[in-house]
């Protein structure tokens, strides 16, 4: 990291969250997720209800409850991106997770519960780099003024040798330009070759596991978290490069000016008040009990779930975290299950019910092209790393998406995810040889998709293994 460089890519000013309508967190989304307008309406209303919750008195906002979402359709369809896409928007802390992975309480496996603690932990760390950010210049000064003064350690004795005044003036003042000069060095990176030595903590504190009553939760417990004062605070000296001593210097003077216990409270209140929470694959926990089999606690994790989502209180290392009002929205593809498998209290949580629609060829020509992320933009950018000039004519967009569409109807329909395994099996060539291609402009025509996929796509044998 080079200091006082600050990062001038483009970037579109986004409206102020509280001053946009639900049509226009649409529009946001659609900058990033290719059609499925009745899921983004849905959370789009979801979201703008909690800036209206804000706006009530807090004894009425009390009573508001989020209401919970369940997306239904197959997989690749844009269900969590829709939802990573809402929380990157509001800001707020967002945790995605598959519901198969909890089992019931007395089972072998994740609890329900620690979900929030890792939900917590990611709002934790969020704050901690908006405080960061605020005081990264402040921190990059003193980081600065500390490598100085590795880099030219004799300067407090210098200043000590004589009692004359104008000589110590002289000397002062030499020693002051000698420092402006290592600082303008510094800044233009000439001394990042360098070696100093740098005061370090030492880490080597044993760690252990804590068995709650929910089960073995690891929590990177250590001893020193304990006891403190018995381990003191104790150091090692490391020589490094000064490039490597300057960012960690920066990260620890960063540490020093963050208050930490603000950190945890404004953590606290952003999940409680703004959390997202995704949970995946929801249909595979539906279903009454069978009795037998490794699906045993599917009901049981069901019940385990209910009590988070209709609102209790977790206990995390930051402090008890209530979950009244932490938006949850659910997602699967219920081709065997149906939502009505659900147990009906867990039912009544999720009153949103959203079916995603279909992808369709003419919906992979516009998520190959139009997204901000699109995969031939990607693609592109890649190689033009190498130099190469990567180019799409129309056709063969039209081929691709043609050939995406075809592979699902004739396989397993992993919607848009079906692009990524066609765009690499077309682009294979080109990835391989990359700056050693003799032409640095490479176009991609419908004839150059049809010679790369033809053959795959005849023998569905084939394309059960490549595509």
């Amino acid at each position: 990291m080079r200091m006082y460089q600050t990062n001038n890519e483009p970037e579109e000013v986004v409206q102020n969250l509280d001053e946009m309508s639900p049509r226009q967190i649409v529009q946001e989304l659609d900058k990033y997720v290719v059609g499925q307008r009745r899921a983004k309406r849905a959370v789009a209303i979801a979201l703008r209800n909690r800036i209206r919750r804000q706006k009530l008195d807090p004894e009425m906002a009390e009573e508001v409850q989020p209401k919970n979402i369940i997306m239904i359709g197959s997989t690749g369809v844009g269900k969590t991106e829709i939802a990573r896409r809402l929380a990157r928007l509001a800001n707020s802390p967002f945790i995605k997770i598959e519901a198969s992975k909890f089992t019931e309480v007395g089972y072998v496996g994740r609890d329900v519960e620690s979900l929030i603690r890792d939900l917590m932990e990611i709002a934790v760390d969020m704050v901690r780099q908006e405080k960061a950010a605020q005081v990264e210049e402040k921190a990059e000064k003193h980081a600065e003024e500390r490598l100085l003064d590795l880099l030219r350690p004799n300067n407090k004795r210098s200043k000590k040798r004589n009692g004359n005044k104008e000589e110590n003036a002289q000397e002062a003042e030499a020693i002051k330009k000698t420092r402006e000069k290592l600082r303008q060095q510094l800044r233009a990176g000439k001394l990042d070759s360098r070696m100093v030595e740098i005061e370090v903590p030492e880490r080597g504190f044993p760690s252990f596991e804590i068995i709650s009553s929910q089960g073995m939760e690891e929590m990177d417990v250590t001893f020193k978290d304990f006891f403190p004062n018995v381990f003191g605070s104790r150091t090692r000296k490391r020589k490094m490069r000064v490039d490597e001593a300057i960012d960690y210097l920066v990260m620890e003077e960063e540490s020093k000016l963050i208050d930490m216990e603000q950190v945890a409270r404004e953590a606290v209140d952003r999940v409680e008040d703004s959390g997202i929470v995704f949970l995946d694959e929801i249909d595979k926990i539906a279903g009454r009990e069978s009795g037998h089999g490794p699906e045993v606690s599917r009901e049981g994790v069901q019940r385990d779930i209910l009590p988070i989502v209709e609102g209790t209180t977790v206990s995390t290392r930051y402090g008890m975290i209530r979950t009244d009002h932490i938006l949850f929205i659910a997602a699967g593809a219920f081709h065997v299950s149906k939502p009505s498998d659900l147990i009906p209290e867990l039912q009544g949580r999720f009153p949103i019910r959203v079916e995603m629609d279909t992808l369709s060829e003419d919906d992979f020509v516009r998520i190959l092209k139009e997204p901000r992320n699109a995969l031939l933009k990607q693609y592109s950018s890649l190689l033009a790393t190498e130099g190469i000039d990567l180019h799409f004519t129309e056709d063969a967009v039209r081929q691709i998406a043609h050939f995406a569409a075809i592979v699902n109807e004739t396989t397993e329909n992993i919607g848009a995810r079906r692009l990524h395994t066609i765009m690499e099996a077309l682009l294979e060539e080109v990835s391989f040889e990359g700056s050693s291609l003799p032409s640095k402009k490479v176009v991609i025509d419908s004839e150059y998709v049809q010679q790369q996929l033809g053959e795959i796509i005849r023998n569905q044998d084939l394309s059960r293994y490549i595509l």
